[in-house]
């Protein structure tokens, strides 16, 4: 029986995509092998890994002038790439909305040979409950990183900031979530295992004229435009994971897109949300004008409860609500492979819980 799995991440896959990759997994497209055990150089996988692009292209409505990148490293490995293939001697700007900003930052950091970064708005003050709302450029800036969803403390970017140095948006926990807007976007990337499939790829999209520009004593296999002009393929690159994220693109397109699929979780989220907002047991202290709309932490009024509700949960097949050790609570991640019926049972069993105590 499949649970309702509310978990950050490796998070969900949703089962259609599981059940096609299930039938072929001992005869992929006739070849009599695993689409695991194929060369990524022969025709049958570079003939899948060309659809892939095209179908995420259509889904994601990604200009020509950015290059997709399927890489490995997790989103985690481009917090180093990034400035090692963007600042060429000069400086950038982050905006630290939570963990993993905060982390994407302090990593950059560590390269001052490749630039210098400078954290130019910091909601920490809040508690990372509130959204940057004003921030001054550094003169000459090569790019603005933020985080679009901090997956941890449960903010998102509603829509992306103004800013004069082009984007670099860590998309991990809402990618394929919404429709993207490109304008002034120079990269966007995101590790795989929320949204898109497994772990262990990450994909990269990033505007082709920004590229060329990384250092020299930088490894070719981090390097985007090396990457590039090997098709995501400099090494064995992970052909499972890579299939299973062009399966989960063709999934998306059969809901209608992204415009829909923002549809269903603008609801979902809606409806989880609502019902907090009127309890007296459950609480979600972010701002509400940057509630993210993938992570919905949330505390009971009684902290030793906290344990009763996730062993109620696990009882009725809903896991990975437990919050992240560094605020505790709960959380409930709603990713696109959770459905909306998923969030109707989650919101059942807290009203239950709630009328018992």
């Amino acid at each position: 029986m499949r649970v309702h799995n509310f978990s950050a991440g490796p998070a969900a896959i949703a089962t259609p995509v599981l059940e096609r990759a299930q039938a072929e997994l001992l005869n992929y497209a006739g070849v009599g092998a695993s689409v695991m055990e194929i060369s990524h150089r022969g025709a049958p996988f570079m003939a899948l890994a060309e659809q892939i692009e095209a179908n995420l292209r259509k889904l994601a409505s990604i200009p020509d002038d950015y290059a997709v990148l399927f890489l490995q490293g997790g989103a985690t490995g481009q917090f180093s790439n990034i400035p090692q293939n963007f600042l060429d001697g000069g400086a950038a700007d982050y905006l630290v909305t939570g963990h993993w900003s905060k982390k994407a930052f302090e990593v950059a950091s560590r390269y001052p040979a490749a630039g210098s970064v400078h954290c130019i708005a910091n909601t920490a003050s809040t508690q990372y409950r509130s959204m940057v709302s004003e921030f001054t450029e550094t003169s000459g800036s090569r790019y603005l990183h933020l985080a679009s969803n901090e997956t941890i403390h449960g903010v998102q970017f509603k829509q992306w900031p103004k800013s004069v140095a082009p984007l670099v948006i860590d998309m991990s926990s809402d990618i394929l979530s919404k429709p993207i807007d490109f304008t002034n976007v120079g990269m966007i990337y995101a590790g795989a295992q929320k949204n898109i499939g497994p772990s262990g790829i990450t994909l990269v999209v990033v505007r082709r004229d920004l590229l060329g520009r990384c250092q020299d004593s930088w490894p070719d296999i981090f390097n985007y435009q090396c990457q590039l002009d090997k098709d995501s393929m400099l090494n064995t690159p992970p052909t499972f994971a890579w299939y299973l994220a062009g399966l989960s693109f063709e999934w998306l397109l059969d809901q209608g897109g992204l415009d829909a699929i923002a549809a269903i979780n603008t609801r979902k989220a809606a409806m989880l949300y609502d019902y907090i907002d009127q309890s007296s047991l459950y609480d979600n202290a972010i701002d509400r004008d940057c509630r993210s709309a993938m992570n919905v932490p949330f505390t009971l009024a009684d902290d030793a409860l906290t344990t009763a509700f996730l062993d109620a949960a696990a009882k009725e097949g809903m896991l990975g609500l437990k919050g992240h050790k560094a605020l505790g609570g709960c959380r409930a991640s709603i990713y696109n492979a959770i459905s909306e019926a998923a969030v109707v049972d989650l919101v059942s069993l807290m009203q239950e819980f709630e009328r018992t105590r």
